[in-house]
């Protein structure tokens, strides 16, 4: 039970079916706290801690790694919410 636990997860969260709300947020976790985050809707990374935060700086500076995150709400999102949602809707 000793030992570190990271990981990161891709999360799209939305509420309508149009899907204009749509979010695609991307988050490192170390032992189960955020450390950092990137939300599409802000269109940086957002540091939670010290870490985080020295991290983020770090990585809003590379412009085309932000481009390809935010772009991912239509190439990542968008797909697959359409699917899993056509899937449940049309067996009701």
């Amino acid at each position: 039970a000793d030992g570190y636990y990271q990981y990161q997860m891709a999360e799209c969260v939305y509420s309508t079916s149009d899907y204009r709300d749509m979010v695609y947020l991307l988050s490192a976790s170390f032992n189960k706290d955020v450390f950092i985050q990137f939300n599409s809707t802000v269109g940086k990374y957002v540091g939670f801690t010290e870490f985080g935060v020295m991290n983020a700086e770090r990585l809003n500076k590379d412009q085309a790694q932000l481009q390809a995150l935010k772009a991912q709400v239509d190439t990542f999102c968008r797909t697959n919410a359409q699917n899993s949602d056509s899937a449940v809707r049309d067996k009701t």
